[in-house]
């Protein structure tokens, strides 16, 4: 069985989510890279859109989860991210990076980033 990827880089969405009460009121822009891990020979094979996952849709419903219900941890909206992308069955695994690059940290940085990897049981 292929283990081919299917890979979303530099998602941009403005969430609510930190730990500090201003992270919370203000928000901030959040940037989502996920890569799934699935099998596109049956979609390759018979050109069919409907045997693989749409990345529109799927960059929809990420979006959606960084714009939803706050959480403290960018860990925990990376999983709420890789929920999203296991809950298609053909996908067998998903890497989620969230980039928070306007972390309240007071010194120079580039970005913070959370990346994690699940897999079906």
């Amino acid at each position: 069985m292929n283990t081919d990827r299917i890979t979303l880089k530099g998602l941009r969405a403005r969430g609510r989510h930190g730990v500090l009460p201003a992270e919370r009121e203000l928000g901030q822009e959040f940037v989502v890279d996920a890569t799934l891990f699935l099998d596109t020979a049956p979609a390759a094979a018979a050109d069919d859109l409907t045997l693989t996952v749409h990345y529109g849709e799927l960059a929809q419903a990420l979006v959606k989860v960084v714009e939803g219900e706050p959480v403290e941890l960018i860990e925990t909206l990376a999983q709420r991210l890789a929920d999203v992308c296991l809950a298609d069955d053909r996908v067998r695994e998903a890497e989620i990076s969230v980039h928070k690059p306007a972390a309240p940290i007071p010194l120079p940085f580039d970005d913070v980033i959370v990346t994690i990897r699940r897999s079906r049981p």
